[in-house]
């Protein structure tokens, strides 16, 4: 399974910017998954995740509101939406896939994630 990340880019604070993580050599379908990000000197964090049925989101909490995770398993992809971008955004994003038999449940620990994309850069200037 194969992951990859696009759409990150330097933009100055309050803008949007979307985030593409087309998956190859499986569907989508009965994964769930998530995003990360991760600051230079900084553990890598939890942003967002979805289930594989999309039914159901789960979000840090200086994200909510401003992020939005969202999946088209027809393409195999998974977005994240994010708008209102602050400096404190900037970080390389990662995404990440889990197989999944519940079609509600969400994960948010790194450890839980099987499969990682290598990230894309989101640079927030002030």
């Amino acid at each position: 399974v194969e992951l990859v990340e696009s759409g990150g880019g330097l933009v100055q604070a309050g803008s949007s910017l979307r985030l593409s993580c087309a998956v190859s050599g499986s569907t989508i379908s009965n994964y769930a998954m998530g995003w990360f990000r991760q600051a230079p000197g900084e553990e890598r964090e939890f942003v967002a995740s979805i289930s594989w049925s999309g039914a159901s989101t789960d979000y840090v909490d200086d994200v909510k509101g401003r992020f939005t995770i969202s999946r088209d398993n027809a393409m195999n992809t998974i977005y994240l939406q994010m708008n209102s971008l602050k400096p404190e955004d900037t970080a390389a994003y990662y995404c990440a896939a889990v197989p999944s038999g519940n079609r509600e449940y969400v994960f948010r620990r790194r450890y839980e994630y099987a499969f990682w994309g290598r990230g894309t850069q989101v640079t927030v200037s002030s």
